[in-house]
């Protein structure tokens, strides 16, 4: 046991000291006299070999030293010094040394936030899948109406009451959404968004209600479960629910009477506890009088309506928005604003908003970069409309370019179609699908 015991402190990592009550050195560690560059240092007094050593003074005053800052040979160590007692007498002195240069803590360090981010991550992940990920407490509102809107919705969260939710495309449908569902009784329960209109016609209803094993070609061998199988005793959201084809309708409509599903190719139905949050920025009884949306329907989602203001009907949240917004910014980008002159304001409240929070986001992103110091001017605004020319900006690679305009050409034709997305794709010649595709993607940023 004595050759175990000697073998493991000279084997140590840490850089390992024993002394005496006088201060002489009984035992030292092969890591501490490489690095300390000497060979026999036994029975020598530890000041002669350590320097700035404080290992006679813990030996005299009896009185240990947890993590100290130890400098030598121009490094600093981390350092610990322990009195060893016996019968209430220092009998000697125990030296360690956890790290032989501050530079290896730091990197320890960085790991472990490495670490911690990588937890985060995973942690918000989760969240983002079956919990509502935003609350009530991020939802900007100094003006009235958002104020009583606000308080409106803390008092409907704790019912199981169907919502709809509707407002211009950019207001924060989805934000109230998560946040009645963090204000509910089902907070703990799954929070399952579904967009009505990014999922082809012919995959909505799988995607809804599941579907049995063989169902169809290409069904999974056990079958699957629909969304709101995945949402029970929870919350689903239904969201661009004004695009829903009118079939799907009608089995939607079942499914709020009955409180039950049944599943595609499937032969009984499933019980479901399931709280319906509905959004739509079209205007649904428009939608009615054309025969795109079922009037039955309409009266069963309606049973609390709220309606999001547009950002020009409330400007005076835009202080507390462009202050949350750019510390959100400021962690995406790195870029920092520390202050914004007052011509700044002028030009963002003369502005019609016709995107809301998620354009200003999109005005206030661009102009961090265009900015040369860490002042927020004027000229760094530039508002689709305006007729004021982008400044000249450094050559990007062609990858970041052609995102770049992507992402301006969906904001456009947004912008023209007044928040139509259907007819934003037909402007842009592309597909339902694919326009939903490409909005998901330019458009995860929070909005408040």
């Amino acid at each position: 046991m004595g050759e175990l015991l000697e073998a493991v402190f000279e084997n140590a990592y840490e850089a390992i000291v024993v002394t005496d009550p006088d201060g002489k050195i009984l035992l030292m560690n092969r890591s501490y006299r490489e690095f300390l560059g000497v060979d026999n240092v036994v029975g020598r007094h530890v000041t002669e070999v350590i320097e700035n050593t404080r290992m006679h003074i813990v030996a005299q005053q009896g009185k240990p030293e947890i993590a100290e800052i130890h400098r030598i040979k121009g490094q600093n160590m981390i350092a610990t010094r322990i009195p060893i007692m016996k019968d209430g007498k220092v009998i000697a002195a125990l030296g360690t040394v956890m790290f032989q240069d501050v530079q290896e803590l730091s990197g320890l360090a960085a790991v472990v936030d490495h670490l911690r981010d990588e937890l985060s991550y995973y942690k918000r992940e989760l969240q983002r899948r079956l919990g509502a990920i935003y609350h009530f407490d991020e939802i900007v509102e100094r003006s009235p109406r958002m104020k009583e809107l606000k308080a409106f919705c803390q008092k409907v969260a704790k019912s199981d009451s169907t919502v709809l939710i509707t407002g211009e495309s950019g207001t924060g449908k989805e934000l109230f959404a998560h946040a009645i569902h963090a204000g509910s009784r089902r907070k703990m329960g799954p929070f399952i968004r579904v967009n009505c209109a990014a999922i082809p016609d012919t995959l909505l209803e799988s995607e809804l209600f599941g579907y049995e094993e063989g169902a169809f070609t290409g069904a999974a061998r056990k079958g699957k479960k629909g969304k709101f199988e995945l949402a029970n005793h929870g919350t689903i959201l239904l969201d661009e629910i004004g695009d829903m084809p009118l079939p799907l309708q009608a089995k939607l409509l079942r499914v709020l009477q009955e409180k039950e599903v049944e599943r595609v190719g499937g032969v009984r139905p499933i019980p479901i506890d399931v709280r319906v949050i509905a959004c739509t920025n079209q205007d649904l009884p428009s939608r009615i009088r054309e025969g795109a949306f079922r009037v039955d329907l309409y009266y069963r989602l309606n049973v609390v309506s709220l309606n999001i203001p547009p950002l020009r009907e409330r400007l005076e949240d835009l202080p507390e928005l462009v202050s949350t917004l750019l510390k959100q910014i400021v962690e995406t980008t790195g870029v920092h604003v520390r202050e914004i002159d007052d011509a700044v304001w002028d030009v963002l409240r003369s502005h019609s908003w016709p995107g809301n929070v998620r354009e200003l986001r999109n005005v206030l992103e661009r102009a961090v970069h265009l900015m040369d110091g860490d002042v927020l001017k004027k000229e760094h605004i530039w508002l689709p409309g305006s007729g004021k020319p982008l400044p000249v900006s450094p050559v990007r690679p062609l990858k970041e370019t052609l995102i770049a305009a992507e992402r301006e050409a969906i904001m456009r034709a947004m912008e023209a179609a007044s928040g139509n997305k259907l007819e934003a794709a037909r402007l842009l010649g592309i597909s339902k699908s694919s326009f939903y595709q490409k909005w998901e993607k330019y458009n995860r940023d929070k909005l408040v």
